[in-house]
């Protein structure tokens, strides 16, 4: 990823005339599988826009009814070099990963499993859920940590409170007149990740570090970012050099996740779940995966993806790999 640039000139989103550009992503439908599949709507990544900071993927799902589709049900499959968070808004999932953690996913708690040198997990809807509503997203880790052993934490942040306004904050810091959260999750750049709520045609001013990049997903209602029009589903993103971001709700009460951080400034290749930095560094990952869990023939002696609990349901094979040579991910300029 070439975020190599000169540091911006620091500007006040508020001053509506500096007419910063919000480039707004479109979510594209993906199922999730089977003949029931739960339909997700990815916003990243996208031919447009790889990264914000160092999210490297966003996917929002829901409201979902469970009894039309059977809502989420993903056996053991692999991670590496990257963050996995979830956020739900309604439901509930269990998580059990090869580093030895098991967790329900509930909402209003972040989740957030660090894969580093490689994890395995499995996500399951709860059987008391009847509607399924969240995102699931990832950030990718920087060279210097992308190998370091797996972690998991569970945190439930206290909301900020305001007129017509409040925010959860689940990741990094961030401020709100003379309030100020910041979450004790560990990340590995700088991040922030918030769930805003703003009452129908509220408007308020988020504080925010001039050198890192933002997006806002609308998830309910409507709203405009530093002006511009967003729609449900919708990814609104800010490029570096905006020091306030001033969102206004539309007509109705709105609901939005707000993403940030400063750009990772490193070239990464994704393929499926994996993040690494070459394609025979991506192929290494598959091979080792697939002798691991018996799918293909291979030494399974180094163990990267580790033990996964007895009795749970057989493990998702690798997709075969494409007749084409992988390339980086490379934000446009």
């Amino acid at each position: 990823m070439s975020n190599l640039e000169p540091a911006p000139a620091e500007i006040d989103c508020s001053n509506l005339d500096a007419q910063l550009e919000v480039q707004t992503l479109e979510p594209r439908p993906v199922p999730l599988g089977g003949p029931r599949a739960m339909t997700v709507f990815r916003t990243l990544p996208q031919r447009q826009r790889s990264l914000i900071g160092a999210w490297c993927f966003l996917d929002h799902y829901g409201p979902d009814d469970v009894s039309l589709t059977g809502g989420m049900s993903v056996p053991r499959h692999p991670h590496t070099g990257l963050q996995t968070v979830s956020w739900l808004f309604t439901g509930e999932i269990e998580h059990i990963d090869s580093a030895g953690n098991q967790a329900i996913v509930r909402p209003g708690e972040v989740n957030l499993m660090t894969a580093g040198y490689g994890i395995t997990h499995s996500e399951f809807l709860c059987e008391e859920s009847t509607i399924l509503h969240g995102a699931q997203l990832w950030t990718a880790l920087p060279e210097r940590v992308r190998n370091m052993e797996p972690t998991f934490e569970n945190y439930r942040p206290e909301p900020m409170n305001g007129t017509g306004w409040m925010l959860n904050v689940f990741l990094g810091t961030l401020a709100i007149g003379d309030q100020t959260s910041t979450s004790p999750v560990k990340t590995h750049t700088e991040l922030s990740g918030g769930e805003l709520h703003l009452e129908a045609g509220a408007e308020v001013d988020i504080i925010v570090p001039a050198h890192h990049e933002h997006g806002l997903l609308i998830d309910q209602g409507q709203a405009t970012l530093n002006g511009n029009q967003l729609e449900h589903r919708e990814l609104g993103f800010v490029r570096a050099g905006c020091t306030i971001m001033r969102i206004k709700a539309g007509g109705e009460p709105l609901r939005a996740l707000l993403i940030g951080g400063e750009p990772l400034g490193e070239d990464i290749l994704m393929w499926w779940n994996f993040v690494g930095r070459t394609h025979e560094e991506v192929l290494a990952f598959r091979a080792q995966y697939q002798a691991e869990i018996g799918a293909e023939p291979g030494d399974a002696s180094e163990d990267r993806f580790g033990p996964f609990p007895a009795n749970t349901p057989a493990a998702i094979p690798a997709p075969a790999l494409p007749a084409v040579r992988l390339r980086p991910r490379v934000n446009p300029s």
